[in-house]
């Protein structure tokens, strides 16, 4: 399929990447045209603006957008709104907020032109790994839209079928589903990250726990001295703690057990606080979700060990650094 692709930070680019290796025709644009430059080599075509994306496009038209959330998104899609056609499609693929996704859903719809919002989860490994899309919008565009998300989406690999599914292979199973009409998508994206805030803090804690046992403040008796790398290791093994969060802490302990190079300063991406705020609009306890963010924006302001892990985690699967 042709498919225009804005923005070129670290998903973006590798998602262009995986889209040229499935087949696709690929245009690509930046605000820096530089971060073009390798994928133009690896046959993908520039466009200098976004009215050379429009022209670049074939009818019907499909431009998937992986900018900043926020007013970066907001420009764009408007920006395209005011370019496209009728028959057209828009993909916010970042970390809108779906009530945002609503809005700009019923602005494009007056004009004809449909638009999905994929929430988008894989970081800086999805080239390879691929991405798992939770996608939002009209059912017949997500139709022929599918190839596209095949593509992008890890597909079966070596994942055991879940007991009781038979027959043939559902969307999920290939890693993306369409959850519902405009904003579902990006609803089970902010979910989905809040979710992980709390499982990432559970693993901080305990191995902030195993870690401070060695200090003189707990009886002599089982004042040990654990090796919270191997720990990590073999958790990976048979462990119903498994994950590929614990396998990305386990790389981090290894290659520096005292996770020295690491301030412990937690950043909070948006969907965690939108994900808390919602089960608050919904009247639905969640507690560990919400005492997650909170000890994230605790961390800003003294450091333990717990955050330190945070934040390994966090570059080691997203590529998160931590500010200067």
């Amino acid at each position: 399929m042709q498919i225009a692709l804005i923005g070129l930070g670290r998903m973006g680019a590798n998602m262009a990447r995986r889209l040229l290796r499935g087949g696709h025709d690929v245009v690509v644009h930046d605000r820096d045209m530089a971060a073009a430059d390798p994928l133009v080599k690896e046959g993908a075509r520039a466009a200098a603006s976004l009215d050379e994306v429009v022209t670049m496009l074939e009818a019907p038209r499909t431009v998937w957008v992986m900018v900043p959330s926020g007013d970066p998104t907001e420009a764009t899609v408007s920006a395209l709104g005011e370019r496209l056609a009728a028959g057209d499609a828009v993909i916010d693929g970042g970390n809108s907020y779906f009530k945002d996704d609503i809005r700009r859903g019923q602005a494009l719809a007056a004009r004809g032109i449909a638009y999905l919002d994929a929430g988008t989860s894989g970081g800086v490994w999805g080239l390879d790994r691929g991405y798992c899309l939770m996608v939002g919008g009209p059912k017949d565009q997500v139709e022929r839209l599918a190839p596209i998300f095949r593509t992008l989406a890890p597909g079966v690999g070596d994942v055991a079928r879940t007991p009781g599914r038979d027959g043939d292979l559902a969307q999920a199973e290939e890693g993306w589903l369409h959850c519902g009409p405009v904003g579902a998508g990006h609803f089970v994206k902010m979910v989905h990250n809040g979710i992980e805030y709390g499982l990432m803090q559970a693993y901080a804690e305990g191995f902030d726990l195993m870690r401070s046992v060695r200090s003189e403040q707990v009886p002599e008796e089982w004042r040990y001295e654990l090796d919270t790398a191997a720990i990590a290791e073999v958790w990976r093994r048979g462990s119903v703690v498994t994950s590929w969060l614990l396998d990305l802490t386990a790389q981090a302990l290894i290659e520096q057990p005292d996770l020295d190079r690491y301030s412990g300063f937690v950043n909070d991406s948006g969907e965690g606080r939108w994900t808390v705020q919602t089960a608050v609009e919904a009247a639905v306890p969640a507690p560990v979700l919400t005492t997650a963010l909170f000890t994230r924006f605790r961390s800003r302001q003294q450091a333990t060990f717990a955050d330190k892990v945070l934040s390994a985690m966090r570059e080691k699967f997203g590529g998160h650094r931590e500010p200067k």
